[in-house]
Parts: structure tokens; C-alpha cells; sequence
């Protein structure tokens, strides 16, 4: 192929730079596993759950408490991986959703349909889907839909939020065209890791990063003008959140471009609708700097210290009572992690 003629295709069609993207993106969720697997405890677990009434192969996994019974349901952490709409697994996130399950709660690690093989909203309806799946299934695997947080990272936080928006919004779930899993006094919060929440602002980033995302997003959404679309306008929760939007736990490294531009100004606008937020940022002075994905990044403290921070937060919305020790290291015994009081937040 000339290099003309691979202009024309990059120009036409998001697929080439996507799989590109993709393989990054792999690459980086195998680093962070490595890093997470050494602080991950074993945990009663029930794996690929297949979650769709109508035969399709998605599938979620379900970590338990330890000493967990069908007769003492856990509240419910449902977790939305990240990868830019277009890759990520469910086990990317695996090793984390272990370290919440010892903490008290079930956590559910859920698999979608990516970008370019499939568009938005496909991946919306298959997580309300497996929402649909856990309410109808519950006693099964005792878990209490009563108390669930929707959580995710990255990408994930993006769509976890805009279910939040629909869950507590019955206008805003009419024009997505679902009817959500959940009811509003069922959903007790947000947890939301380095997300993505006004599209208008992503189509102004610059450099590498602003060029992966308008990738990634061209292949979600299906325009490479995607911020005329009513998609990306669906997709900005930013300006569908309400005052019923559930209490928010928001965070985001000093060194990813997507604090200062989505996740700050998301706390912003939760916060003056009259929204709880619990906010998790660092100084823009802390070196080595927090990159995406900065709650993974468990060769460092700060990401420990966000482990407890997540679990002080699902303690409050959930009404768990916390069990009294804090993130341990690899060999049993309490980490040198960072205390939330020692840091200024955003």
C-alpha cells in the first residue's frame, strides 16, 4: 500500500488507529495487572456468568467476601472496565475487584461489546443487561441489590456515569431508550476513576492524547465528527446530571490531562447541584506524577492510599462496617501508604 493510499484509509475509517490504540492499550492492562496480582487476596468467586437473556456471549464475574453465604448478601460494587470504548477486559480489573471483595463488598467485574466491531449505545444496553441479570438472580449468588455503587475507570467511569444519570434521571433514561437495572433508591452511589464526562471538552485536547481519544471516540460513536452528534451529546454527563445523581466518589492522577479536564469539572458541576462528592486528587507539584489510570499503579503508595480511600467511601454509601485493617502489602502486614489527611485535594 502507497502512502497515499494509507492517508485515504486513516481519513475514512477509524479501524487502522483503533487496533493501534487497542494493542497500547493491552499492553499498559497487563503492566497494571502485574502490578495489582501481588496485593490481591483469594476470594470466593463465581466466573464467566454468562448475563444476557437473549443468547449473547458476554459474560461478567462475580468476587465475594470471604466467609460469604447466599444468606448475608454483600452490597454490590458493579465495575465497568476502561480501554477507550474500543478494548479492556473484565479481568483487566480482576486483581482490584479481589482487594474490594475482601473489604466486604461483591464485586462484579462485567465484559461489553468494543469499538469498531460495535457502536454506541451497544455497550450501554449490555451493562443494563447485566444490571437486569444480577436483580433477577440475586439469591443465587446473595448478593443485595439494594446497596449497589456503579464503578468504573476511564472509559468505564464514562459509562457507569451516564447509568448513574439514567438511573436517577427517568427522562434522561427515555431518550437513551432503556429502563434501567436499578432503581433509584437501589443505586447508593458512584465510584468514577479517571473518567471521561463532557465530550465537547475531548474534542479540544491537543498531542497524542487529544489524537487517541478523538480516535477512540470516532470508532464508539461511528462519526469522526462525533461532537455534532446526538450521541456524544448522550455521552456528556456532564449536562444530564441532576440533583438525584447518586453520591460521587471522583479521582484522577495530577499527571493525566483528563483530571484537570474532565474529572475536575464533573466534581464541579455534582457539587453545585447539591451532589455529595468525595474527591481524590493530588498536588500538581507531586513527582513522580500520577499517570491515567493512577488507582492501578500499585507499585506506589498513592495508589494504596486510594485503595482505602475507595473503601472509607463504599463503607459510608454501602453501610458496611469496615474491617479494621488497611490495604496490606504482599507480605501480610500494613503498607507505608500515604494518609488522605497529609494531601491537599482539588
Amino acid at each position: 500500500m502507497t502512502a497515499a493510499a494509507a492517508g485515504t484509509v486513516l481519513a475514512v475509517t477509524p479501524w487502522p488507529a483503533a487496533l493501534l490504540i487497542r494493542g497500547v492499550f493491552h499492553r499498559g492492562a497487563r503492566q497494571l495487572i502485574d502490578q495489582m496480582k501481588p496485593w490481591s487476596p483469594q476470594v470466593p468467586e463465581h466466573r464467566n456468568i454468562k448475563y444476557q437473556a437473549d443468547g449473547g456471549a458476554r459474560r461478567l464475574d462475580i468476587y465475594l467476601p470471604p466467609g460469604h453465604t447466599a444468606e448475608t448478601p454483600a452490597p454490590v460494587v458493579f465495575w465497568v472496565h476502561g480501554g477507550a470504548w474500543i478494548s479492556g477486559s473484565r479481568r483487566d480489573v480482576a486483581p482490584y475487584l479481589r482487594m474490594l471483595a475482601a473489604r466486604g463488598f461483591a464485586a462484579v467485574g462485567v465484559d461489553y461489546s468494543v469499538a469498531p466491531g460495535s457502536i454506541y449505545p451497544r455497550a450501554l444496553q449490555e451493562l443494563n443487561q447485566a444490571l437486569q441479570y444480577l436483580r433477577d438472580n440475586a439469591g443465587d449468588y446473595g448478593l443485595d441489590m439494594d446497596r449497589v455503587v456503579l464503578a468504573g475507570d476511564s472509559a468505564g467511569a464514562q459509562l457507569a456515569a451516564q447509568l448513574a444519570a439514567a438511573v436517577s434521571s427517568p427522562g434522561y433514561a427515555s431518550e437513551l431508550g432503556i429502563s434501567p437495572g436499578l432503581s433509584g433508591p437501589q443505586l447508593r452511589g458512584a465510584l468514577l476513576h479517571c473518567g471521561v464526562y463532557d465530550l465537547e471538552a475531548m474534542g479540544k485536547l491537543t498531542g497524542i492524547l487529544g489524537w487517541g481519544f478523538r480516535t477512540a471516540l470516532w470508532a464508539y460513536i461511528g462519526k469522526r465528527r462525533f461532537s455534532e452528534t446526538p450521541a456524544a451529546e448522550q455521552m456528556s454527563v456532564i449536562s444530564h446530571a441532576t440533583a438525584a445523581f447518586p453520591p460521587a466518589f471522583i479521582s484522577g492522577g495530577n499527571g493525566d490531562g483528563l483530571t484537570a479536564a474532565q474529572s475536575v469539572p464533573f466534581a464541579d458541576r455534582l457539587e453545585s447541584l447539591g451532589v455529595a462528592v468525595t474527591r481524590s486528587f493530588w498536588p500538581q507539584d507531586l513527582s513522580p506524577a500520577l499517570p491515567h489510570e493512577a488507582q492501578f499503579q500499585f507499585s506506589r503508595p498513592e495508589a494504596r492510599a486510594v485503595l482505602d480511600e475507595t473503601a472509607d467511601f463504599l463503607n459510608t454509601v454501602l453501610h458496611v462496617r469496615p474491617p479494621s485493617a488497611t490495604a496490606e502489602s504482599p507480605a501480610g502486614s500494613a503498607t507505608d501508604y500515604v494518609q488522605p489527611a497529609e494531601r491537599p485535594t482539588a
